[in-house]
C-alpha cells in the first residue's frame, strides 16, 4: 500500500467509516496468483475471475470516498532535524 491508502485506512478506522475494500475484494485480490498459474498452465489462455459476491456487486451501495465525516487524521510533520513535532 502507498501512503494515501494507508492514511485512508487509518482515517476510516478512527472515524468509524466503512473501509474502501471488503472481504470480497480481498478474495478477488488473493485469487490472482492461482488464476495466473492456471493461465500459464493453459499456455496463457484467459481464466475467468470467480464472482465471490454471487452477483451482489450489482446491488451493493457504492462506498463514499469524499471523506465526509472523516478526513481529520492529521499528518505529523518532521522538522529539519528529522524529529516529529
Amino acid at each position: 500500500m502507498d501512503f494515501m491508502m494507508d492514511w485512508r485506512l487509518i482515517d476510516c478506522l478512527r472515524n468509524g467509516l466503512p473501509l474502501d475494500q471488503d472481504v470480497y475484494d480481498a478474495a478477488a485480490w488473493s485469487s490472482i496468483t492461482p488464476l495466473s498459474q492456471q493461465s500459464i498452465a493453459k499456455r496463457s489462455a484467459g481464466v475467468d475471475v470467480p464472482d465471490f459476491t454471487r452477483g451482489n456487486w450489482k446491488t451493493n451501495a457504492p462506498v463514499e470516498l469524499t471523506l465526509k465525516g472523516g478526513g481529520n487524521t492529521g499528518v505529523i510533520m518532521k522538522d529539519e532535524s528529522g524529529a516529529a513535532g
